[in-house]
């Protein structure tokens, strides 16, 4: 199985599949058709019945062979890539019994090294699929992908497995805060789902954050220096005045667990304008509706030494904690626990710092927890997948549609 995950990872890797939050359109970008087409002809060829819309939402059914009413399972994951680093032209590198020394990246000075990411220490002896520095790997998501592909391709060739009816959806847009906006639950018809789309070994996830976005605009008064006395209003001290007064110490590299933070993204502009984009998260409801709420106080609270209001600011939420949707379905959680404890997979149930497509769908009526892929150091050229912990993610994949019959059978 190890030479077919690596051969279907580097497929789907290399093709790119970038999304792009300027864009309008579903898909947001057209090339992400190009893994969605391959993914509907691969499934088509394993005998499954498709179903891909018009805007990218491609579902297959693997149907049930264990004679017996069983509720649906689904399988999800996303085929875009962040748009936060390059995506083109990826070019994997296999690390073979990883050993713990620091991997230089291609011909780049980037070093992928256990002093900068200390939890590569629980992949020592991995196959590992690493980037040549010069790309993101793109393992977020594909290797979910790819896992629910070798999942399903192997309960085709094995009919002796017994599973009650599979949903598969793969997705676009996920990294952009969109992946479930024309999402039809209804359609998908599936009693309760999994996104392969976490992390280290283990990863069972059904908490997430509360998550908005925020833009600030400041406008200026831009005047010549010279005669600016009591009339030019700097749009860019205006911006760095605002950040400066929210908690300096609630921000993603000082927190954890838990805690949430304020992040901003991206500040861009000049003396006229300027515009500053955060990110709020916070697991807590109520802290996070604090969060938004200090940020419109420190707008109102600048705009009052002005005659007029120089800064404005839009907020708008994208996502919520799914935990409080699955708490009231806890057989979700409780059946891949079973499989973790049958395959010998310690569970780790922290929370995800971060959204899934699980968290905007558990919303919508389908609880969808989260699991690990064994994929690490997201968006970026650091990104590395161990295929050892991709291997025992499938395991769980097949493990999960047969502790569903084991868990229903009459």
């Amino acid at each position: 199985m190890r030479a077919n995950i690596i051969d279907r990872l580097t497929r789907y890797v290399t093709i790119d599949t970038q999304s792009d939050p300027n864009s309008e359109s579903t898909p947001s970008t057209e090339k992400q058709w190009n893994l969605l087409n391959l993914l509907n002809d691969e499934l088509t060829d394993l005998g499954l019945k498709t179903d891909i819309d018009e805007q990218g939402y491609l579902f297959a059914t693997l149907e049930s062979n264990a004679g017996k009413d069983l509720p649906t399972v689904g399988f999800l994951a996303h085929v875009d890539t962040s748009p936060d680093f390059n995506a083109t032209d990826v070019n994997p590198q296999i690390i073979n019994n990883y050993d713990g020394q620091p991997i230089k990246l291609g011909q780049t000075n980037r070093i992928l090294s256990q002093d900068i990411f200390p939890t590569m220490k629980h992949v020592e002896g991995h196959t590992l699929m690493v980037t040549d520095g010069t790309s993101l790997l793109g393992a977020d998501d594909k290797a979910g992908v790819v896992e629910i592909m070798e999942a399903i391709k192997y309960l085709t060739e094995h009919p002796e497995v017994k599973h009650g009816p599979i949903r598969i959806a793969f997705t676009p847009d996920e990294e952009i805060g969109r992946g479930p906006h024309a999402f039809d639950v209804e359609r998908f018809n599936a009693d309760f789902a999994y996104t392969m789309d976490g992390s280290e070994l283990g990863e069972l996830q059904y908490e997430s954050f509360n998550a908005a976005e925020a833009i600030v605009t400041c406008h200026g008064v831009n005047v010549h220096p010279g005669s600016a006395k009591n009339t030019l209003i700097n749009a860019i001290l205006l911006g760095q005045q605002f950040n400066s007064l929210l908690p300096q110490n609630e921000v993603p590299e000082r927190t954890e667990g838990y805690e949430g933070f304020y992040h901003l993204m991206k500040i861009e502009g000049d003396v006229e304008k300027t515009t500053l984009q955060y990110i709020i998260r916070d697991h807590d409801k109520t802290n996070f509706d604090l969060r938004k709420k200090r940020l419109v106080e420190i707008k109102n609270d600048i705009n009052t030494h002005y005659s007029d209001t120089p800064i404005e600011i839009e907020i708008n939420d994208q996502y919520y904690n799914m935990g409080e949707k699955i708490a009231s379905t806890p057989h979700v959680i409780d059946i891949p626990k079973r499989v973790f404890e049958k395959l010998d997979i310690p569970t780790n149930t922290d929370p995800i710092r971060g959204g899934t497509d699980g968290s905007q769908l558990s919303y919508m009526g389908l609880p969808t927890p989260n699991i690990f892929t064994g994929c690490a150091n997201f968006h970026g050229p650091f990104e590395y997948a161990s295929i050892d912990v991709m291997e025992k993610a499938i395991e769980v994949i097949i493990g999960i549609t047969q502790e569903v019959v084991n868990t229903y059978k009459k």
